[in-house]
């Protein structure tokens, strides 16, 4: 299983050359975000968004508090809830990591469940309490992740065919063993449907003072309730993840907009600059601009995107 040794030479090459720089670049495809780091890394945190990420050279970690995830060439990446993490790159034994990331729509997502129809999902029940996962490349998953880089070599190609190849590659992943913990975004049990949406809501409303009895008295439930499944779901207490999505927006805009530390606790919702650095460095290790600059020095932003994958 993985990347046939064609197949994976083809996809490296073509991502060397349409990734030239370090860090995470939009591509021509809505949704998808080419990836590259040419020096491995120490684990860092991070808060990415709902995703699948293929890896044509080098590897990742993914650090959970129960586990550590190895994501390469033999086994993609698969994320359906956002959480808090650590991550470390592994460059190449011959050259740069490289890889691309596939943010989750979930309007692609219900139209190809739909057409399945209602058995499939039925039928894949177990591992759907699972939020994250790592599971063996197939054939068919590694082809059209080929096929997908290299309609980026053609404007034309990319408007065409980005979408459909999109949907081939959700579909692929649907189909897979681990299919269920994809498709448990659209067929969910009522505690966690309430989860998801508390978890949108505080996506939208980060910035503003989360509460958390107001918060379960709107979705039905008690606030221990509440803390229970939240917790079960993203592995975190609901302010506990506000604060770290607070952090994440706010490194983001520093190295993005180059923004001051002050400016930038202000507008993910800190009202003493004080406090945030406190909290910045607790979770990051260094300093506000110190984790900046690092960050600007080592993966090289060069357009804004929406995670740190």
């Amino acid at each position: 299983m993985g990347f046939p040794a064609s197949d994976r030479t083809r996809t490296t090459k073509l991502l060397s050359v349409f990734q030239t720089q370090d860090g995470a670049q939009r591509s021509r495809i809505e949704g998808v975000t080419l990836l590259r780091a040419t020096r491995s890394t120490e684990p860092v945190p991070v808060l990415y968004e709902p995703c699948v990420v293929i890896v044509a050279q080098g590897s990742k970690r993914f650090h959970l508090p129960d586990r550590v995830l190895t994501y390469d060439a033999r086994n993609y990446f698969l994320l359906t809830v956002p959480v808090p993490a650590e991550c470390e790159t592994i460059a190449g034994r011959t050259g740069p990591f490289l890889g691309f990331a596939v943010r989750i729509d979930l309007a692609i997502l219900s139209d190809v469940l739909m057409t399945l129809g209602p058995t499939t999902h039925a039928a894949r029940r177990g591992r759907a309490e699972l939020r994250v996962t790592s599971p063996l490349m197939s054939s068919s998953l590694s082809n059209v992740a080929l096929r997908l880089v290299e309609s980026l070599g053609s404007q034309q190609d990319s408007q065409v065919l980005g979408a459909q190849l999109v949907r081939e590659l959700l579909y692929r992943v649907l189909s897979s063993e681990d299919g269920s913990i994809l498709q448990d975004l659209m067929f969910v049990n009522e505690g966690r449907t309430r989860i998801h949406r508390i978890l949108h809501r505080i996506h939208d409303t980060y910035a503003l003072p989360l509460d958390v009895s107001t918060l379960a008295h709107e979705a039905g439930m008690s606030s221990s309730g509440l803390h229970f499944q939240f917790k079960a779901v993203t592995g975190s207490s609901p302010v506990q993840y506000q604060k770290t999505l607070r952090l994440h927006k706010a490194r983001m805009l520093m190295v993005q907009e180059s923004i001051g530390a002050s400016i930038a606790a202000h507008r993910v919702g800190y009202e003493s600059p004080s406090q945030f650095s406190r909290e910045f460095k607790r979770l990051f290790g260094a300093p506000p601009v110190d984790e900046a600059q690092r960050v600007k020095a080592v993966f090289g932003y060069t357009d804004e995107v929406s995670a740190s994958v």
